[in-house]
């Protein structure tokens, strides 16, 4: 089968959150570009292209007949907001369209919680966004678990986790396409 290039206007943006650069590509806070990759393996059409308007790489893709755009922002994880605000702005889109995956250090490792819309908690890549857009868009978090008391939370987040932890975030985010496709022709409800 011969898939074509969307070119239309997305019914959904979904963005993942994360840092560019090599250095950052294994590192917790990264989980949400890793997510992407998955969704990307899952439903995206084409290849990942820059996209310096909207300060990200995106590519298109499709869930069944529904025409999704793929994000990662390219603004480092604490200005995704400015990203996120671009690509609602031009595709004239409600916030309730666009789907943020994103880490969590407040969530069990391995666990996925999907939310219709909330606060931020202690994500500051969620936060940017909420500055910019409010609270009413839907979120997939992935959580990490928690640093070791007394270590320095931010250094945590951006170090590699060990392999026995890494396995369990790699088989929580193989978990993500068939959630999000349920998510996408059945609603947050589900």
């Amino acid at each position: 089968m011969i898939w074509y290039t969307l070119r239309m206007k997305p019914s959904l943006i979904i963005v993942g959150l994360g840092n560019p650069g090599a250095s950052y590509e294994r590192t917790r806070h990264n989980a949400g570009f890793r997510a992407l990759d998955a969704l990307s393996n899952a439903f995206g059409v084409g290849e990942w292209q820059e996209k310096q308007k909207f300060l990200s790489t995106a590519q298109e893709g499709r869930i069944v007949t529904v025409p999704i755009l793929l994000v990662k922002p390219q603004t480092y994880m604490n200005s995704s907001g400015e990203a996120v605000q671009k690509l609602i702005a031009f595709y004239k889109l409600d916030p309730a369209q666009l789907l943020v995956v994103s880490d969590d250090v407040d969530l069990p490792l391995g666990t996925i919680r999907l939310r219709k819309k909330g606060g931020p908690g202690t994500h500051n890549g969620l936060k940017s966004i909420v500055e910019r857009l409010g609270e009413g868009f839907p979120r997939v978090r992935l959580g990490l678990g928690t640093a070791a008391a007394g270590s320095d939370l931010a250094a945590w987040v951006l170090s590699v986790p060990p392999p026995e932890e890494e396995k369990v975030l790699q088989s929580a985010i193989e978990t993500l396409p068939e959630l999000v496709k349920k998510f996408v022709l059945e609603g947050a409800e589900q």
